[in-house]
């Protein structure tokens, strides 16, 4: 099917009154999903300081949950194919619950790993669940757009407004209370699904392929761990196989994906002109949006010395963007060509992160608070335009499985871009630090300094006033050059994207 803008869409049976009740309920899970994604941002340096964990620890904290929910995503969608999306909703629903819990009360770096993974195995029911309910439930196709709308802005709106959740927590409780959120909200969910969610399942649907689900998650963790070791430590040997590892094993999983009479992605939906596309674009959207998020609120925290809340609080315009840009798409592609749509949203994405290079600590707060409404305003239609258009093209049978496509890119994305941005920073930070002038300092505290900005916080504040001064004017001069050269690669990414939609969606 060839989507176009400006034109009328097939019509189908309209929804109910039910129907739209049946998507509050879907979106409010999914909210609290994304949420998840973000909530921790503002939380890094409590838990930081609390827990201790290498730089290297530090990212895995953030972003597992993300690789973890793209590595099942797919198989999840499947799986609500056999057997029922709202009972693999409900099923998700407890095991996040459950998990939220193991993760507030983590009393080591490594137990809050293990915890976010299984968070993030426990979000992948929710997504593809949700959304190809949506597609199920909403046959009209102006409808499902708009449904979609909703989706997305729930889905947008949660990842912005985590940090100002997490901030409002923050000044009441500790680090771990920013996971209790979750857990009324999926007791709630378990309670009113049944009432009013139908089920849905494909009783042809194929087989469950777990092999090919730990092929992606191996394949992701494995480069992604090479990537953080480079960074922290330099490239070596154990860095460079465990990027190859992960390489060799990616060829592997699209080979077996060839082979399989029911693969867990169904590699007919890239023959559509504007599948590839849109997927590519969402890796290329997330990258940025996930990425640079988190280091706008250390940067707010440990660089401008703002509270958790003052910082949620600055960061909380995103949210508000992200949901009207995503309510306001389905209205514009109905007047203008979707690569028109995209091209000129895009743009003042890039300009956004391009007004992120000149921050610096002496800067208004409208600069900061100017680039992160053109950002979320930016992206903000990326996600609504390429779900519609893949939810589209997926036969109705097949919905979960491609709902798991869609946003298993938004995920992979998301958790690309706190791996690479987060690499980067944390090279440029210590190559920065390795030439600063630490003399005089004690030895523990100049290498604590030169691991990381958390690092130089906590040692900064065990120094006397002098000394600590130094250390932190060197500390933050550090990782705003860092900051600036994740922003840039912020604006790479995005014109990457440009690209794609004038290149592959032009004829759409």
């Amino acid at each position: 099917m060839e989507v176009t803008g400006g034109t009328g869409a097939a019509e189908g049976p309209r929804a109910s009154l039910r129907d739209w009740t049946a998507l509050a309920v879907i979106a409010v899970p999914c909210l609290v999903y994304a949420m998840d994604l973000t909530v921790l941002n503002l939380a890094v340096p409590h838990l930081a300081l609390d827990l201790a964990p290498s730089p290297a620890q530090l990212l895995w904290i953030v972003d597992i949950y993300g690789f973890m929910v793209a590595g099942t995503l797919m198989l999840m969608g499947t799986l609500g194919d056999r057997i029922g999306r709202r009972r693999l909703l409900m099923a998700g629903a407890a095991a996040f619950g459950a998990a939220s819990l193991l993760a507030a009360f983590a009393r080591s770096a490594e137990e809050l790993i293990a915890a976010r993974a299984l968070l993030g195995i426990a979000g992948a029911t929710l997504a593809p669940s949700t959304l190809s309910m949506v597609r199920n439930i909403f046959l009209d196709e102006r409808e499902r757009s708009f449904a979609i709308g909703v989706w997305i802005a729930c889905f947008s709106s949660g990842a912005a407004l985590g940090p100002l959740v997490g901030g409002v927590i923050l000044t009441y409780f500790w680090w771990g209370a920013v996971f209790l959120a979750a857990v009324p909200v999926m007791i709630a969910l378990l309670l009113v699904a049944p009432l009013l969610l139908p089920e849905f399942r494909n009783p042809n649907a194929g087989r469950l392929d777990i092999l090919s689900a730990v092929q992606s998650i191996l394949a992701s963790l494995a480069v992604i761990y090479g990537m953080k070791r480079t960074a922290e430590s330099g490239p070596d040997l154990v860095a460079a196989l465990a990027i190859v590892l992960g390489l060799a094993v990616g060829a592997l999983f699209i080979a077996r994906q060839k082979r399989l009479e029911d693969p867990m992605i169904d590699l007919g939906l890239f023959r559509h002109p504007g599948i590839g596309a849109a997927l590519m674009l969402n890796v290329t959207a997330m990258l940025g949006a996930m990425g640079i998020f988190i280091f706008i609120s250390q940067y707010l925290q440990l660089v401008l010395g703002m509270s958790a809340k003052e910082a949620g609080l600055w960061t909380a315009p995103s949210g508000v963007c992200f949901a009207l840009g995503s309510l306001a798409t389905p209205w514009l592609v109905r007047r203008y060509r979707i690569v028109d749509v995209l091209s000129l949203t895009l743009l003042p994405a890039a300009l956004g992160f391009l007004l992120l290079m000149w921050v610096t600590p002496q800067s208004s707060m409208a600069v900061m608070t100017s680039a992160i409404v053109l950002i979320s305003l930016g992206l903000a239609p990326v996600g609504m335009l390429s779900t519609d258009l893949v939810m589209r093209v997926a036969p109705l049978e097949r919905a979960g499985a491609a709902s798991g496509i869609s946003e298993a890119s938004f995920e992979f994305g998301g958790a690309l871009g706190i791996a690479v941005l987060g690499s980067l920073v944390t090279a440029t930070y210590r190559v920065a630090m390795n030439g600063a002038d630490l003399s005089g300092l004690p030895p523990a505290a100049a290498e604590h300094g030169r691991r990381s900005l958390d690092g130089a916080v906590s040692a900064a504040a065990a120094l006397p006033p002098e000394a600590a001064a130094r250390l932190m004017e060197a500390a933050e001069a550090a990782f705003s050059l860092a900051f600036g050269r994740a922003a840039l690669a912020c604006v790479g990414a995005t014109l990457v994207g440009l690209a794609i939609v004038r290149w592959r969606l032009n004829r759409l």
